[in-house]
């Protein structure tokens, strides 16, 4: 049910939402939102930021604020916001906050922080100076990612006075308040950190994003516990839990200046797998440990192995993935005023899904060349494959009747398309090539 609202909510939510909001929105990232900050920054006049964090957000928004202002049957929405929640058998009522867990909550809490945005541009205009502040402009700039975000300012002053009240009265109406101990004022000399990054302007002028300090130690925390706990694996196991999240972490961070960070990272890992090696064979010497765990790949002469079986029973290698070797890539913003639901902005959001399609498979020269070749579509439901909607590789004739593996016998399909055409037993050939040369009638 709240699913089928959404469908209908979530448009006039994106419609009316803050132009420099991230979080919890369609075709928008974290990303998107620490390149924005770096727009924002990269100007010497812009020296201070207000951090601001919201006190539990999701769990106090203001039920009466929500019943007059979310354009939809206020009987349902009073259902879901009263309906409570059970914890260890016992259901507890709720008065206040959006349903724990519910897909619609998060466009909620959208819909009660949208127009703070909005009441700062009509108070301070863009191109509008102040008087006392010397007659220049105020270098204002807002960023939200849920329920953080950050005001830019040349003044502290100006922070202080007049933009932190501001933004308490705004969340006032909306029962919500800001946390006493997260908001504070910085200035960008200092640095300061904003989902998971570090951003700050170093003396000699540059303004550098890194990974943050505290993210790096959480994620490296992560991965200790897991090594630990994985005393009993065997290393190709271990692998192939460690990947996953190498690579998920790696990517997130590969927009920013992280090429250092990594191989930190790289290297703290290393030791932990070492100890770990060290743990499980006692009784072996350092060389023994080395041949049978570390091989030389390229370059590199100490790189993870482990070994696994295919479904023939022939052996095969997987290798720990480096955090290093994840390329840096400039990040290309959304455009602040784009809407994914406006017809105009359909041919944009088309090019960029494609540009990040190409990204996706960079590395993989069949998942890049079948792409293209089916034109990004799923030969089973003829529509587009998106990182969305995900894909899965599938073999034309099947391995276990003779088929081979190279790309001639391979098409990308939808996941639910792919169980579909096992589970019913279809067939789906290659898409016909045009011939050079040869034009339609």
């Amino acid at each position: 049910m709240q699913a089928l609202h959404l469908l209908a909510l979530d448009p006039v939510v994106e419609t009316t939402a803050d132009k420099n909001s991230y979080g919890f929105r369609q075709q928008r990232s974290c990303a998107d939102a620490i390149e924005q900050c770096f727009n924002a920054l990269r100007v010497a006049t812009t020296q201070w930021i207000l951090e601001g964090d919201i006190k539990s957000c999701f769990d106090e928004i203001s039920h009466d604020w929500l019943l007059a202002h979310v354009p939809m049957d206020r009987a349902t929405l009073q259902k879901w916001l009263k309906a409570g929640y059970m914890e260890k058998h016992v259901l507890h009522e709720t008065t206040e906050g959006t349903p724990q867990g519910g897909i619609i909550s998060a466009a909620l809490a959208n819909r009660a922080l949208d127009g703070l945005e909005r009441v700062l541009r009509e108070k301070y205009p863009s191109r509008t100076r102040l008087k006392w502040l010397g007659d220049k402009l105020p270098s204002l700039n807002f960023i939200r990612y849920a329920d953080d975000f950050i005001i830019t300012s040349k003044s502290k002053e100006l922070l202080e006075r007049e933009i932190k009240p501001l933004v308490k009265q705004f969340l006032q109406k909306r029962g919500l308040e800001l946390s006493p101990t997260k908001t504070v004022i910085t200035h960008v000399e200092k640095g300061f950190d904003f989902l998971g990054q570090n951003v700050r302007r170093y003396p000699n002028g540059k303004l550098l994003i890194k990974p943050s300090k505290k993210n790096v130690k959480t994620f490296l925390e992560g991965v200790r516990r897991t090594i630990k706990a994985a005393l009993g694996s065997s290393a190709a196991a271990l692998i192939e839990e460690l990947n996953p999240r190498i690579r998920g972490w790696a990517n997130y961070h590969r927009h920013v200046v992280s090429k250092r960070t990594f191989t930190c990272v790289d290297h703290a890992i290393f030791s932990c797998l070492w100890r770990w090696a060290r743990r499980r064979h006692r009784n072996k010497n350092p060389r023994w440990i080395k041949e049978k765990y570390f091989e030389r790949q390229r370059d590199r002469d100490w790189s993870f192995v482990g070994e696994r079986y295919d479904h023939q029973g022939q052996p095969y290698k997987v290798r720990l993935l480096l955090a290093a070797l994840t390329p840096i890539q400039r990040h290309v913003k959304v455009k602040s005023d784009a809407n994914p639901y406006d017809p105009a902005c359909e041919t944009y959001f088309e090019k960029r899904e494609a540009d990040h399609m190409r990204d996706t498979f960079r590395g993989s020269r069949i998942l890049r060349y079948l792409w293209h070749e089916q034109r990004g579509l799923c030969l089973a439901c003829k529509t587009k494959i998106t990182r969305i909607t995900g894909w899965r590789l599938h073999s034309c004739v099947p391995r276990v009747m003779g088929g081979s593996t190279s790309a001639e016998n391979r098409v990308l399909l939808h996941p639910e398309c792919h169980d579909k055409v096992h589970r019913l037993r279809l067939s789906v050939s290659k898409p016909r090539l045009r011939q050079r040369g040869v034009r339609s009638a």
